[in-house]
């Protein structure tokens, strides 16, 4: 085994299985053709990181944004009490159009809850931990961007999901690897125990992941410029420039320290790799990824030195 291959296989392990995503899939369109006939609405589009190609296993939720007529409810998007008007709006056209006993388009809603931008619509069991939920989220097209309806300050905030879409599918455009190479760096930072949002590592590798190496050095070069990127005092904000950092509450000095030492191994891994040390190259990808990542196969050569990658791991779902 390579180290091409132990990537390969790292990238099967990370990968949600191909009926998992046919059948998350299903359950976003379900949203899509219920929603999409109604005269109040306009568009539906599918958003979050299965539209985008980035989800890893498993698929916990998906989500949709339910673009409404403004004509049809002239007091959205105004400051006030219009903002938890449309997310129980939504939720109640969720359970008229797809709630489990009387749904007319389908019955596989089992509950229907309304957060602060989106409805929490339960297709499992609610009290189930891995409950698989989409979030729907309605909105109004305004000025080229959607305006959202945010139920905790009663107002409107504009948002554009669509423009992350797009940038993703013009980095996976320029290198075919790099939405399951998002996919690993999301296991990364799910295994880190300071609470990494899958967006963040997203969003990282979307700006510092290079799109013409191979994948080991793409990976290092990734580390290399995320690390200093946080060890400068930068942020990781909203890549459309409204919404500010992603991770208000995200310990930055750990993460900056978490990515360096990410750096390091990737840094010997790779310089193990072009001396034709594949064993211990493998072993270095292993420090940074965990136990999931393959082991090299046993030969007579010397283990690699250790390396202090600080990774306590935390099994935390990402969508």
């Amino acid at each position: 085994m390579n180290v091409s291959s132990a990537f390969d296989i790292f990238q099967r392990v990370v990968n949600a299985d191909e009926e998992a995503i046919r059948e998350a899939r299903r359950r976003r369109d379900l949203f899509k053709d219920a929603f999409g006939p109604e005269s109040d609405v306009t568009e539906v589009i599918a958003s979050g990181s299965l539209r985008r190609g980035t989800h890893r296993d498993p698929i916990h939720d998906v989500d949709v944004v339910i673009i409404f007529e403004g004509n049809h409810h002239p007091t959205w998007g105004r400051p006030g009490k219009s903002a938890e008007e449309a997310l129980h709006y939504t939720r109640g056209k969720v359970n008229t159009l797809l709630g489990v006993s009387h749904g007319t388009f389908a019955k596989e809603v089992r509950l229907a809850k309304w957060r602060n931008h989106a409805v929490k619509c339960f297709l499992d069991d609610p009290e189930d931990s891995d409950a698989f939920t989409v979030d729907a989220m309605p909105a109004l097209r305004s000025d080229g961007k959607l305006l959202i309806p945010e139920a905790k300050s009663k107002s409107w905030v504009p948002a554009d999901p669509e423009h992350l879409i797009a940038s993703v599918a013009a980095k996976h455009k320029a290198w075919n690897q790099f939405a399951g190479s998002v996919r690993m760096l999301k296991a990364w930072g799910a295994e880190q125990d300071i609470k990494v949002k899958s967006l963040v590592m997203e969003v990282l590798a979307l700006h510092h992941m290079p799109t013409s190496h191979i994948r080991p050095v793409a990976m290092k070069n990734f580390f290399v410029k995320a690390a200093f990127h946080i060890e400068s005092g930068m942020l990781v904000e909203d890549p459309a420039g409204i919404c500010g950092p992603i991770q208000t509450d995200l310990k930055y000095v750990e993460f900056g320290e978490r990515l360096r030492a990410a750096a390091k191994a990737a840094s010997l891994a790779v310089a193990a790799q072009a001396s034709n040390k594949d064993d211990a190259a493998i072993s270095y990808w292993g420090e940074i990824f965990g136990d999931e990542f393959p082991k090299p196969p046993k030969s007579t050569s010397a283990p690699a030195a250790a390396v202090a990658v600080p990774r306590p791991v935390k099994d935390t779902p990402q969508g």
